[in-house]
């Protein structure tokens, strides 16, 4: 045991030395090769720039939306943007507002407070100017709130261009109503990167609009065809939406803002959009003092859209739809179900399409391209047959099964009216040269024209019918006299056009004869009358 001791303590040494020595030959080792260090924190892009929003709305369409609105004050804008995000409770205040047109201000606003709309739909009832101008366009609404929710920094963006536009214009300034400032811009924290836009160059400066009075609000009116001055954007023109006379007395001015009756008010307005935050801050105090039945809390001082108060309207983009969670509308299934696209009627439909496969019957095409395929290769295919289209057993061609009882009727028929119109063009030459005497003016005109009869018949008898799909009106033709049929057939020149041809020419020289002089028409015979002296027949 004695003689174990040294050993044991011999080799722990040992062993501690040699780990001593390997991380010394570590830390050198590590210093020469370097190892990928983590990104720092602030270098990593924001979640908003590895996502790109979906870009809903141009610029020009923008500023062709915010164009009747981009003048109001900074507050009253911001609550007009939240509430048309629910535009169906837009459309209901709209409704309740003109049933009480005496109602504005804060008082207004309390009496809404038990009506199943967001806050800032109530809160806007307080300005009658305002729901009347939603009143007109509700479809512009709608879009101005998708807009808002898609592109919240777009939208202002587009109304601080046209806020610029108008002072440049000479139409924004600070009045009695209302105190217009201008401030530098600040940097945003964060940027929101659009798809398929470049990003937006820094302003130069902020355009606030805030009333003179924070109790009293005016609500301008004016056209935004001319306040902005020359529109940018031909193909988006913006709208006008004229004020209710009643709020505005003696109109609105041509050029310029116009400001009516103004609204006192306390606490309806309680949201601002923060111009260098990018979102829209809430007065928590106001919020509470107005809305005593949904107060907030201290820290819910930034407005979040709420879906529960949209209702049944959709999304416009997808982005909206993810984020609140609005995929479908409430319903959709049961429609689905109700027409046969569930679980089961799937599964019969399969069942089917398996056996009619089995049982030689091709699948149904899938699409309109599928099946235009396939006529085209069954065309084709007929096409390739011997004898073509004709190859067909009662397709008129080729393949067709003659009947030769038809036949020998059809060549017997023809032989008949051949033998007629022979017959009657002899006779009319025989009557032609009979006609050359002394009183051959009117007897040669009669004789012509049963010449072109007789002619129209040979003609007609020339020519090949085809009698393949009426038997019926061979059997009446055969029981009839040959000249008859040739004669009397009406639909004969639309069989035949080349007979109506020769019809017209005849027609022609029939005229040509008859505008010649009355000395060329008898042929060249002159007619000499016995000659009675003193001029005339004495009558006794």
């Amino acid at each position: 045991m004695r003689m174990l001791r040294p050993c044991v303590l011999s080799c722990v040494l040992i062993a501690a030395l040699s780990a001593t020595s390997c991380k010394r030959e570590a830390a050198p080792a590590a210093s020469t090769a370097p190892t990928p260090a983590a990104p720092a924190p602030a270098s990593a892009p924001p979640p908003a720039a590895q996502a790109p929003a979906q870009r809903v709305f141009a610029q020009e369409e923008l500023d062709q939306m915010v164009a009747p609105i981009a003048l109001y004050p900074d507050s009253l804008l911001t609550q007009v943007l939240m509430a048309a995000t629910y535009p169906g409770n837009v459309a209901d205040a709209v409704a309740w507002s003109k049933a009480h047109p005496d109602a504005k201000g804060d008082a207004a606003v309390k009496l809404v407070a038990d009506q199943p709309w967001d806050p800032s739909v109530q809160s806007l009832v307080a300005f009658p100017q305002v729901m009347s101008t939603l009143s007109q366009d509700p479809g512009w609404v709608q879009r101005l709130g998708d807009a808002f929710l898609a592109q919240p920094s777009d939208v202002m963006d587009a109304v601080q261009r046209l806020r610029r536009a108008a002072q440049a214009a000479g139409n924004l300034r600070s009045s009695e109503q209302q105190t217009v400032t201008v401030l530098p811009a600040q940097a945003a924290p964060t940027t929101v990167v659009v798809e398929g836009s470049a990003a937006p160059a820094p302003q130069a400066q902020i355009i606030q609009i805030e009333p003179a009075n924070p109790e009293v609000v005016y609500v301008p009116s004016y056209n935004p065809t001319t306040v902005y001055g020359a529109w940018p954007y031909p193909s988006y023109p913006p709208a006008y939406y004229p004020p209710a006379p009643a709020w505005y007395p003696g109109g609105v001015l041509a050029a310029g803002l116009a400001f009516g009756t103004g609204v006192a008010v306390a606490d309806a307005l309680w949201g601002d959009w923060d111009w260098h935050g990018g979102d829209v801050d809430i007065d928590v105090n106001r919020y509470n003092n107005i809305n005593v039945n949904r107060r907030i809390d201290a820290n819910q001082n930034v407005w979040r859209h709420d879906a529960n108060f949209r209702g049944d309207v959709p999304y416009r983009d997808a982005r909206s739809r993810e984020q609140f969670g609005q995929q479908r509308l409430p319903g959709a299934d049961q429609r689905q179900q109700f027409r046969g696209n569930d679980a089961a009627h799937q599964a019969s439909r399969d069942r089917a399409r398996q056996e009619m496969e089995r049982r030689g019957f091709e699948a149904p095409a899938a699409s309109n391209r599928q099946a235009q395929e396939r006529a085209r290769e069954a065309g084709r295919d007929i096409q390739n047959r011997p004898g073509g289209l004709d190859a067909r057993t009662g397709a008129g061609g080729a393949g067709v099964q003659r009947d030769p009882a038809r036949e020998r009727a059809r060549e017997t028929a023809h032989a008949r009216t051949q033998q007629a119109s022979q017959r009657d063009a002899s006779q009319a030459r025989d009557r032609a040269s009979a006609g050359t005497h002394r009183d051959a003016g009117p007897r040669t005109t009669h004789a012509n024209l049963q010449a072109r009869d007789a002619a129209r018949g040979s003609h007609a008898g020339g020519m090949q019918h085809s009698q393949v799909n009426q038997p019926r009106l061979k059997d009446h033709a055969q029981s009839r006299p040959a000249h008859e049929v040739s004669r009397n057939n009406a639909f004969e020149g639309a069989r035949h056009p080349q007979q109506s041809r020769a019809q017209v020419e005849r027609g022609q020289q029939s005229r040509q004869m008859q505008q010649r002089p009355q000395s060329s028409r008898s042929g060249g015979h002159q007619v000499q009358r016995q000659s009675h002296g003193g001029g005339g027949r004495r009558r006794g």
